[in-house]
């Protein structure tokens, strides 16, 4: 990353912009001088059973029992009707179908060291969309309506269990 800074500054120092080439794609990219790194933390207490789904290889999605509305990643408390702690939990069947996918060949700092992923939105059987990676070979297979299969997966190197979408062949 410090080479990219440094051809940033000479840029500056030369254009008065940090304005350089991507290596990849020739194309002009802007290089922003702030850092921003960013941690997080939550409390998952209410949504606790979605983490504790993921390492047993079950992914849950809510449904409000108040409304019906249907929400993943799970919440505990309902924006349509405002009802709280109202929900109930359903195991995804992990049947869906792709709607939109993208291929990501610029990545945030933390997942610089990744090949190029893609990522997708599918509509799951149950009746929720879900966001993530799609874990293909050959990016030409991807279509949109191509059907797909949510698991949970351990994301290395990191050790992380999440979930992906794997074509069904």
């Amino acid at each position: 990353m410090s080479e990219l800074i440094e051809k940033a500054k000479n840029a500056i120092t030369e254009k008065g912009l940090p304005l350089i080439e991507d290596a990849k794609t020739r194309t002009p990219i802007y290089v922003s001088m702030r850092e921003l790194p960013l941690r997080f933390q939550f409390g998952i207490s209410k949504v606790q059973k979605f983490f504790e789904g993921l390492k047993d290889g079950r992914i849950y999605m809510v449904e409000c029992r108040g409304c019906g509305e249907k929400f993943f990643p799970p919440q505990a408390d309902c924006p349509k009707c405002q009802s709280s702690n109202n929900m109930e939990w359903i195991e995804l069947s992990g049947e869906g179908e792709l709607l939109t996918y993208t291929v990501i060949s610029v990545k945030p700092p933390t997942f610089a060291h990744y090949k190029d992923y893609i990522v997708g939105i599918a509509q799951m059987k149950e009746g929720v969309r879900v966001l993530a990676w799609l874990d293909i070979n050959d990016p030409k297979k991807v279509k949109p309506r191509m059907k797909v299969r949510l698991k949970t997966v351990k994301r290395e190197p990191e050790g992380i269990i999440t979930y992906h979408f794997v074509p069904v062949e």
